[in-house]
């Protein structure tokens, strides 16, 4: 190939990829020719509605890139987000043990505890789509949490069909008013998944008392190599 092709090509990507950066995400263009390279995946902003609170999810952005392992079945996502939770109506509680999850549905991504709760994180599937029901399939949830807007590293080993739920960050509430989680490039390390993985992130808000409630705000799945 001539040194004049070969500029031409690189000026016209150049060019294209100004006017066609999510379009090219979406497409998996930079994966093409450039395995080694970190894909950046914008996320739009999301909100969900429900008993005595609304969530919203803002600035949210994941980049992709393979595990410095190199072994074939590992990569690592950087994960940046807004969760805030606007709460009209709460009993107070008072907050206690921190149980986790009881390995039964709808409990993956609850706090156990005798207060309301606002919890964020990633589900995160090996060779299986993540569904808006993915929060009943009884995955695990990862244990070390990083605090709102710091930098955290956490990992995650995949088998096949398999899906987890990573926690990020947690808030309880206490009364009513505004609560928000933020972080920024945590680093969520996925090993043992030879497939195609996929991630979406999730907010969760549970309203304890006589009416209990709990309100999930799903983001939209994304490829995670």
């Amino acid at each position: 190939m001539s040194k004049n092709r070969t500029n031409g090509l690189r000026h016209g990507a150049r060019a294209a990829s100004i006017g066609t950066a999510v379009a090219a995400v979406a497409m998996g263009l930079f994966s093409t020719g450039a395995a080694n390279a970190d894909v950046f995946v914008p996320l739009p902003d999301g909100q969900q509605i429900g008993p005595g609170v609304t969530i919203n999810r803002t600035q949210e952005s994941a980049t992709v890139s393979p595990s410095l392992a190199a072994n074939g079945a590992g990569r690592v996502v950087w994960v940046s987000g807004k969760a805030k939770a606007e709460v009209t109506a709460t009993p107070e509680g008072k907050v206690g043990p921190n149980n986790g999850a009881q390995n039964i549905p709808g409990t993956n991504n609850s706090s156990t505890h005798g207060a309301s709760r606002l919890s964020t994180g990633y589900i995160i599937g090996c060779q299986v789509s993540i569904a808006s029901d993915a929060f009943a399939l009884g995955g695990d949830v990862s244990i070390g949490n990083v605090g709102p807007g710091l930098n955290g590293s956490l990992g995650v080993k995949l088998g096949p069909g398999e899906i987890k739920f990573v926690a990020i960050d947690g808030k309880d509430i206490l009364k009513p008013g505004t609560y928000s989680v933020q972080y920024k490039d945590t680093e969520i390390e996925i090993q043992g998944c030879a497939g195609y993985a996929q991630a979406r992130s999730y907010t969760v808000v549970e309203i304890i008392g006589d009416e209990y409630s709990k309100t999930i705000l799903y983001g939209m799945p994304f490829s995670v190599g």
